[in-house]
Order: C-alpha cells, then sequence, then structure tokens
C-alpha cells in the first residue's frame, strides 16, 4: 500500500480521495510447533494472536495529543482483518479520538499530532511523507449521524468520493459502482427506483447505509464506525448490524459503541476503555475476545464498567 503524498495533491474534506497503488506486504512472522498435533487433538485458537492476513493493524504504544493535552496514553492493540472490533468504554476515555487517530482524522483540529505507531501491512501511517488523504481512502470512517450531502442525489452521494479526485467516470462505470456499493450496503433494493432523489429524502437508518455505501465505493481496506447506530431506531440499528457482520468478510471493522449489548452482538474482539479522572488521559484496560470481555475480564475495572457499575 503506498500511502506517500503525491505530487499537487488535494486536500479535501472528510471524504476519501486518492487512488493508491496497492503494494503486497506480506506478513513475516508466523507461528509453529515443534510437535504435529493428532488429528483428533483440539487445538485452542488464541483470540488476541495476530492474524497473517492484509489489512491488519498494529497499534504501538500510542499517545494522542491536542496541543500540551494528552487525551489517550499508550495505547497497543492488534486488530485482526475480516473480523469487527469493538471499543467500548465510558464517555471521554479516548476511544473515539482513539478510533481517529487509525486513519489521522483526529489531524484535522488543530494541534493534534500522536507519539507511536499505527502500522497497517507492516506500513507506519505517520512516517514521514506518508499523506492523510491516501491514508483516508484506504481507511474509511462512518460517523455518528448519518451525513449524506443534502443536495446531492442517492446516485451522486455515492460517486462523491470517487469523483472528488478522479478523472471523469464514464457513465456505464459510475452507474454500476452505484449499484455495487448500494447492495454491498443492503440498500439497492429499497433505493434502486429513485436514484436521483435526494440522498435527505431517506430515513435515518437509509441514510446511513448510504453513508456506508459511499465509504466502500473508494475500495478502502479497513472501516471505521463511530457509533453508527446512536441515532437509529431499533429496526434501523439490527440492518446496520447485519450489514457490519456480512461485510466483515471483506473489511477489518472497528466500531466505538456505548451500547454493550451491540458489542456482544457484533464483534468478536473488544477493547475497554477507561479515564482516571477530568483532565486525565484515556487508557485501554483490557482487550480479549467478546465472549469473555464480557463474562469473564481479567480486569475488576472491566467488571464493573460491564455489569454497569458505573459509566
Amino acid at each position: 500500500m503506498n500511502l506517500s503524498a503525491p505530487a499537487n495533491s488535494r486536500t479535501p474534506d472528510t471524504l476519501n480521495s486518492h487512488d493508491l497503488n496497492e503494494a503486497s506486504d506480506p506478513m513475516t512472522d508466523s507461528v509453529s510447533s515443534d510437535v504435529a498435533p493428532s488429528a483428533s487433538a483440539e487445538v485452542a485458537i488464541d483470540p488476541n494472536a495476530p492474524v497473517d492476513l492484509p489489512n491488519r493493524i498494529d497499534v504501538s504504544d500510542l499517545h494522542i495529543y491536542y496541543g500540551a493535552f494528552k487525551a489517550v496514553e499508550g495505547v497497543s492493540m492488534t486488530i485482526n482483518p475480516q473480523s469487527i472490533t469493538a471499543l467500548i468504554g465510558p464517555s471521554g476515555c479516548g476511544k473515539s479520538t482513539f478510533l481517529r487517530s487509525l486513519n489521522r482524522m483526529h489531524e484535522v483540529i488543530s494541534g493534534a499530532y500522536v507519539e507511536g505507531k499505527v502500522e497497517i501491512n507492516g506500513q507506519n501511517l505517520y512516517g514521514p511523507g506518508i499523506d492523510p488523504v491516501a491514508v483516508r481512502r484506504k481507511i474509511g470512517m462512518v460517523f455518528q449521524r448519518p451525513n449524506p450531502f443534502p443536495t446531492m442525489s442517492i446516485a451522486d452521494n455515492v460517486l462523491a468520493g470517487k469523483k472528488l479526485n478522479s478523472k471523469r467516470i464514464p457513465k456505464r462505470d459510475a452507474e454500476d459502482l452505484v449499484e455495487k456499493s448500494l447492495r454491498g450496503a443492503n440498500l439497492w433494493n429499497e433505493v434502486k427506483d429513485r436514484l436521483d432523489k435526494p440522498g435527505s429524502s431517506l430515513s435515518g437508518g437509509q441514510q446511513q447505509r448510504l453513508c456506508i455505501a459511499r465509504a466502500i465505493a473508494v475500495s478502502p481496506d479497513v472501516l471505521l464506525m463511530d457509533e453508527p447506530c446512536s441515532a437509529l431506531d431499533p429496526i434501523s440499528t439490527l440492518a446496520i448490524e447485519e450489514l457490519m457482520l456480512d461485510l466483515k468478510s471483506d473489511y477489518n471493522i472497528v466500531i466505538v459503541t456505548h451500547n454493550m449489548q451491540q458489542a456482544a452482538r457484533v464483534s468478536d474482539r473488544t477493547g475497554f476503555f477507561n479515564i482516571e479522572g477530568t483532565g486525565k488521559p484515556g487508557k485501554l484496560i483490557e482487550m480479549d475476545a467478546t465472549e469473555k470481555i464480557f463474562s469473564n475480564p481479567a480486569e475488576q475495572a472491566t467488571v464493573d464498567y460491564v455489569t454497569g457499575r458505573f459509566g
């Protein structure tokens, strides 16, 4: 994956844009055993072991700052591909800030910077010469509230990111991309006969799926979702959760949620963030298989949070 800044690059808004040259960057670490297990033996799978597949994210000792204020301190984790990772914790603990740091979206705030590493396929997203806009194209973001462009049609909303810095898209290719993206977001059958209508004419749940279609239209490797269901009704929430489960075979998905039942329903692994008090940085307290986090966590703070004693 080439994330270096191209010459004469433009800096758009939160939409993903640049075309990137994807490079094969195979993982070299593997786990082996001197003794092969018998055919009948059950081999325990460590849910926290790094998966040797493309688009794994490795975070090492990450500290996130806004000017002199340290918002997040010392986070290290592996986010495996073809899975859903949930980030939970009380308000103000830094989980959304951490999520935005994964595609450098936090840098839209003046004075923001990080110490540490965020690597995907072995490439440090904060390394010298890395273009933040290119990062945001390959690591897409879906926000808390649906944000389709109100004056654009449904079809143009899907194509907005693709058109931003690309040359003119042939009409047939554009039509195919709209259909493919809307099908990928489980929205095609509901809107195929009104693609020329404004995106704002859709219901809240449909608008959020339209935003997901817009995100996947630029072919990202990772999807970040910042409380994507917090503004939706239960039926729309279920539709988004089912969509996430469908998408995880193609994307590495990371979701921030205050809904612990949602985390338990959709995620494979869960990270719990906490904060010691006002003005203190947020920290990753524990990360493990979701089932273990909600049934037998290792840290007392996690127990207290998932059982509703605070937060």
